[in-house]
């Protein structure tokens, strides 16, 4: 029998005022209904000591007691001044074994393993850790398999259109043109289309337009849709996949009730490619279906893309140009949905949210000059992520989550975090895993690079290996 994934309720984060006094607020860890809240800031109310109870704790840490909640038992019932909360429980769907139990296997996980410190965390997971944090400042000079953004880019032609676009900048930005570009590249009517500072910030729209009652999030995957849910007051659900079944969406994994479901495809970190009927199959009335398809125009061909189907009843797509073309540092990405549901998300974003050259790039990109282009570096990246799955399998402690689909590779190995950390003496940055949920300190991500930079990381993983060993 296949395992099934595990589902956990994560916090509501906390307001700031709240840490800060230690109480409950109108919008902090006490709500009318008795759910426990969380930090926005890093002081996690579902933290909780390995045995799987979850309390609420000020700055320093150290538990509260006006208004929180800690929960008790394997129940998952908690107790507070205030009221019984289940924010911090923790439920297993399945065979995969007590969802008290933590294990980087994929299988469930407390919902309190670790207190939060400093960033965003849940559960122990600091999900407003991302790649570049691994290449700032100094350490910008190590050789990059942390950021999955295709190297050698923005392509030059892409700059001077950019650059040509700045003598405009007197005028506000006017997104129509890239509106209709992004529509017409895939097929669809200018008012399913939303153009977005970036795919992150659509999941802070769907966070805050969409009236969610049960939002879940499939995991282990982009950690923002959570942070985004949490941040906007929602209790999110997750769905752990589990490592045994490929990190495979299971059918019955997602709540027949959940209304908000959240997925990627590929999937980020563990680069796995959903069937898109496996995907359109969790539509339901009264659910927003929500596919994040920033890393699909990296799959050749964009097999299993949703980004064109009208037919899925609530689906949302999300782009992002990011990753191809190099513009993180542009913000541009876009939703595909329903007429009104872009509506929705357009009420609740800001004035003229995408810059004059973000518009122009968007429009650029959509040319079939450039998707070609674009089809022609998924076929490199594709015969560049089998060079490097193939090396990785001349290292016996190495294991590759596979198949494969995306712009980098999912791995396991004992003692990834002290690997991690002299690879970076040997001058090369890796993403480490242990801030998704589903996995933990003995995974890292590899970011796809060419055949002569992936030889010479190869050597130096061989070398932090041995070192190890010793």
């Amino acid at each position: 029998m296949r395992p099934m994934p595990s589902r956990i309720p994560t916090p509501t984060p906390m307001s700031a005022d709240s840490l800060a006094n230690g109480s409950a607020s109108a919008n902090g860890s006490a709500s009318a209904n008795g759910s426990a809240a969380g930090s926005a800031d890093g002081g996690s109310a579902g933290s909780a000591p390995a045995s799987g109870s979850a309390e609420s704790a000020g700055p320093s840490g150290s538990a509260r007691s006006a208004g929180s909640a800690r929960s008790t038992g394997s129940s998952g019932s908690a107790a507070s001044a205030a009221s019984a909360a289940s924010a911090g429980s923790v439920r297993s769907a399945g065979s995969s074994g007590s969802a008290a139990s933590a294990r980087s296997s994929g299988s469930a996980r407390s919902a309190g393993s670790a207190r939060s410190s400093g960033s965003v965390r849940s559960a122990g997971f600091d999900l407003r850790h991302h790649g570049d944090a691994e290449v700032r400042g100094a350490d910008a000079a190590l050789t990059d398999l942390a950021v999955n953004v295709r190297a050698g880019t923005p392509p030059e032609w892409l700059k001077a259109r950019i650059a040509a676009s700045l003598d405009g900048l007197a005028a506000y930005p006017d997104g129509r043109a890239a509106r209709e570009a992004v529509a017409a590249r895939h097929g669809l009517p200018a008012g399913r289309v939303l153009l977005t500072a970036g795919a992150a910030e659509a999941f802070v729209l769907l966070a805050r337009a969409l009236p969610t009652r049960r939002p879940v999030v499939v995991h282990p995957q982009f950690t923002e849709p959570e942070s985004a849910l949490r941040d906007a007051g929602h209790t999110v659900e997750r769905v752990v996949l589990d490592e045994r079944d490929g990190f495979r969406l299971t059918p019955g994994a997602v709540p027949e009730d959940a209304d908000l479901v959240v997925i990627g495809n590929p999937t980020n970190p563990t680069s796995v490619l959903h069937p898109a009927d496996a995907l359109a199959e969790l539509a339901r009335p009264g659910r927003t279906l929500v596919v994040d398809e920033a890393f699909m125009d990296a799959v050749p061909g964009e097999r299993e893309s949703l980004a064109g189907r009208t037919d899925v009843p609530g689906l949302v797509v999300l782009r992002s140009l990011t990753k191809t073309w190099g513009l993180a540092g542009l913000r541009i990405g876009y939703v595909l949905a329903e007429p009104d549901t872009v509506t929705a998300l357009e009420r609740v974003q800001p004035l003229w949210p995408v810059s004059s050259p973000a518009l122009v790039a968007a429009e650029a990109c959509c040319t079939p000059s450039a998707l070609a282009e674009a089809a022609n570096a998924a076929d490199r990246m594709a015969a560049d992520r089998a060079h490097l799955a193939d090396r990785l399998a001349e290292l016996a402690e190495v294991r590759v989550c596979g198949p494969a689909a995306g712009s980098f590779l999912l791995i396991r190995l004992p003692g990834a975090a002290a690997i991690r950390t002299r690879l970076r003496e040997l001058g090369f940055a890796v993403r480490r895993g242990d801030t998704f949920p589903g996995l933990g300190p003995d995974w890292l991500r590899l970011a796809v690079r060419d055949p002569a930079t992936t030889d010479r990381f190869v050597i130096a993983l061989a070398k932090a290996v041995a070192e190890s060993a010793d």
